[in-house]
């Protein structure tokens, strides 16, 4: 989402009339629940998707009847077996569409712009709203700021969660979207894996924080894309990193021993995720350690090692594949908690 509101400021400023296209609720077996959303000018698609087939060909002419009436509009699809065949779709179900037509150069729109991307840079929790009830009116929410760009009743923070929501409160109808976690993947050790890791997920729209504690391997040369390189000392942590409950670790430093003393360390927070990589023999190793420190079987049940889902994956490119497929699974299934 964050590039794609830059696209949009960038095409407003152009001269061009955008019109932001997002699934705000679905149902069924479609391509993409809510918050899938794609941006379309005059020239077609410009960026993002809402699951092609069907939902994305219909909704693509209707943006562009949008474009021409200067009008947001939602749309409802009740995609039928005969959709199945006809379009080539493989999915069935219903599925709502919002269309906000945005004016060129539009000073709301470019102001929200501008605004969210000062609070992404911030690295806290971002919701998008969409007030439906006032033609698709958006607006930001962050506990630590507030709203901008919409007034809104208090009781809507209450209804900010990690997944997309539609709520009516005093007769306003509004769509919720968390476009940004504060949620950060810790990854200690640069080695192989870890350089094959972040870019990764950092294209996931993971925020990728990578340490180690030799200085030829946390550099930002070896990670360009990464949020945050530190060098950290291993045995101290908490004097570099300050780990949360939305946050995940990724263990993977050059030998048992350090990855022992970060594991420690890290079974005292609250991470959402902790991953350790190693075989099941490293991992034995590291458990009878940790037992000696006071730890048990419920602090090893936070714990996923060997790290990522099992596809048979050697080369770290593979592995880092596993891994991020494992977070993306993880992700999801707190986006619905």
């Amino acid at each position: 989402m964050r590039n794609m509101l830059g696209l949009m400021s960038q095409k407003l400023k152009e001269g061009e009339e955008l019109v932001l296209v997002t699934v705000i609720a679905s149902s069924g077996a479609t391509p993409r629940g809510a918050g899938a959303r794609m941006l379309i000018s005059s020239e077609g698609r410009l960026c993002g998707t809402i699951g092609g087939g069907a939902v994305e060909y219909r909704s693509e002419a209707i943006a562009k009847k949008v474009l021409e009436d200067k009008t947001s509009l939602g749309h409802d699809f009740e995609l039928t077996k005969d959709d199945v065949q006809n379009l080539g779709m493989i999915c069935g179900g219903a599925v709502s569409v919002f269309f906000r037509y945005i004016p060129a150069k539009d000073s709301e729109a470019l102001a929200l712009a501008e605004e969210a991307e000062r609070r992404f840079a911030l690295g806290r929790d971002l919701w998008l709203i969409f007030e439906i009830s006032e033609g698709g009116r958006l607006g930001l929410y962050s506990e630590e700021e507030g709203f901008f760009g919409i007034e809104a009743p208090a009781e809507l923070k209450t209804s900010m969660t990690r997944h997309p929501i539609r709520t009516v409160l005093e007769g306003r109808d509004f769509y919720l979207e968390q476009i940004n976690s504060s949620g950060r993947v810790f990854i200690f050790g640069c080695g192989h894996v870890a350089q094959e890791l972040e870019p990764v997920l950092t294209h996931l729209g993971f925020t990728c924080v990578v340490t180690d504690d030799r200085p030829e391997f946390a550099s930002r040369e070896l990670f360009p894309t990464a949020s945050e390189v530190k060098l950290i000392d291993f045995e101290n942590i908490a004097d570099s990193v300050e780990i949360g409950s939305e946050d995940y670790v990724c263990v993977m430093t050059r030998g048992h021993a350090f990855d022992s003393v970060v594991q420690a360390q890290v079974l005292r927070t609250q991470a959402c995720y902790i991953g350790v990589i190693g075989s099941r023999h490293k991992t034995a190793g590291v458990q009878k350690a940790l037992r000696e420190q006071g730890f048990t079987d419920k602090d090893f049940e936070r714990v996923t090692t060997p790290i990522g889902l099992e596809i048979a994956a050697e080369t770290p490119a593979e592995i880092a594949i596993s891994i991020a497929a494992q977070m993306i699974e993880v992700r999801a299934k707190r986006s619905k908690a």
